[in-house]
């Protein structure tokens, strides 16, 4: 049996299962844990549960302690380097017109790295710009290029529904989009219609769809005869959401009716 807990790093960030051990933790504390890249502070998002934990939770990495005021203004510290970095390295790129948007410097717990994420449409000659890091930094250095979704995961923004981009705020997981999640849904096929402000495909799109699978499988699809409470009609369209459909009747009226109010008949 082991004491599992669940950490996040980033508010809006995944939730990383930890061994807890024998500390008393509650939900929200800042806890020092340890990870592949050393130690880090992280926030308590799931409380503890005591279970045999299961094959893939076998080499749990270990909570070290809660965090201290020591640990917590070493991340201060590294926010304010991070915010240093970011500004010396921009101008790095600008001065040395290289063709790449920085967009985040992450700098590790114990300063052993310090990682620069970029965007870029194709490979980009930086060896120059990492001496120059390496000589400003004096600390181990990644330039990781990253991809569209990702940029705008950590940039944050408004999608077309007028709510802040769900990558940027509650979503985890960068789940394959594909058109058929579009179609699935009902949605225009149209580009500008279903792409975020990466210029993907919505991630909205994958986060409903088995929603949408799960509520159109107790629903007559267009074209089936069904029998409603004022005679036979064929469906004409459907509103997943409000599990409803509309259906032509043989008197060539057009009428609304719930799922559970019609019979499929043929």
């Amino acid at each position: 049996m082991k004491n599992i807990i669940g950490i996040q790093f980033k508010k809006e960030g995944k939730t990383y299962s930890f061994d807890a051990g024998e500390l008393q933790l509650q939900k929200d504390d800042l806890v020092l844990v340890d990870t592949d890249n050393g130690p880090a502070i992280g926030m308590v998002a799931e409380a503890v549960k005591t279970m045999v934990p299961p094959r893939h939770l076998n080499n749990l990495k270990k909570v070290l302690r809660s965090a201290t005021d020591e640990d917590l203004q070493t991340r201060a510290e590294n926010s304010r380097l991070e915010k240093e970095a970011l500004r010396y390295c921009t101008g790095r790129i600008s001065e040395k017109g290289l063709p790449m948007k920085l967009v985040e410097v992450e700098c590790l717990f114990d300063k052993s790295k310090m990682i620069f994420s970029f965007a870029s449409e194709g490979r980009v000659d930086f060896r120059d710009l990492v001496k120059d890091l390496l000589q400003k930094f004096r600390t181990r250095i990644e330039l990781k290029q990253i991809g569209a979704r990702q940029e705008t995961k950590i940039v944050k923004g408004l999608g077309i529904c007028g709510r802040e981009v769900c990558c940027g705020s509650f979503l985890h997981n960068m789940d394959r989009v594909s058109v058929k999640m579009a179609k699935e849904q009902n949605m225009s096929l149209n580009p500008e219609k279903i792409s975020g402000l990466c210029g993907r495909l919505m991630c909205c799109l994958a986060f409903e769809y088995d929603a949408y699978v799960g509520l159109k499988k107790e629903m007559p699809k267009p074209g089936k005869t069904v029998q409603t409470p004022d005679g036979l009609g064929k469906v004409i369209r459907q509103n997943i959401l409000r599990e409803e459909v509309v259906v032509l009747l043989e008197d060539r009226r057009e009428a609304t009716y719930k799922t559970h109010d019609i019979k499929i008949t043929g």
